[in-house]
C-alpha cells in the first residue's frame, strides 16, 4: 500500500514521492545534484507523454557534460516543472522541493514498491562510495 508522502529512490539517484492526489513526483537526489555540480539546463518530456521504466525521459546539462535520466517508474506525465527550464539551478538548491522534475499519474504501484527505501538507499550509497574508494586505491 502506498503511503502519502513516502519517498523511494532508484539506483540512478532519482527520488519518487507519492503525493496526496495519488500522483507521483520525481526529482534528482541530493547526492546526484552534488555529484553533478552546477546544473545549466534541463530537457523535459511533454505533458501527456508516456514514461516507461528504465527509458530516458530527461537530460541534464552541466559544464562537464550531459546526463540522461532514466525513468524509475512508468506512468503518464501529468506535469513538468517549467521553472527548471528558466532556473535549472533549482535542482541544485532545492532537489526535494522546488527542484522536482515531473509529476506522473497512472503509475504502477509494484514498480514504486521495487524502489529503495531511504535506509536501503543510504546503504546503497555507502556501498558505492566504498567501491569508488577501492578503485581510487588501485
Amino acid at each position: 500500500m502506498r503511503v502519502i508522502g513516502e519517498i523511494r529512490y532508484s539506483r540512478d539517484h532519482l527520488w519518487v514521492r507519492i503525493d496526496e492526489d495519488g500522483f507521483a513526483t520525481i526529482g534528482i537526489s541530493d547526492y546526484l545534484q552534488e555529484l553533478l555540480g552546477e546544473i545549466s539546463a534541463f530537457s523535459l518530456p511533454d505533458e501527456g507523454e508516456e514514461l516507461v521504466k528504465d527509458e530516458t525521459f530527461s537530460i541534464i546539462e552541466t559544464p562537464e557534460g550531459r546526463l540522461e535520466l532514466v525513468a524509475p517508474i512508468s506512468g503518464e506525465v501529468s506535469e513538468v516543472n517549467e521553472e527548471l527550464l528558466e532556473s535549472p539551478e533549482l535542482a541544485n538548491e532545492e532537489p526535494y522541493n522546488e527542484g522536482w522534475i515531473i509529476r506522473i499519474e497512472n503509475l504502477l504501484e509494484s514498480e514504486f514498491d521495487e524502489l529503495l527505501t531511504l535506509e536501503e538507499y543510504e546503504e546503497y550509497l555507502q556501498e558505492e562510495l566504498e567501491e569508488e574508494e577501492e578503485l581510487d586505491e588501485d
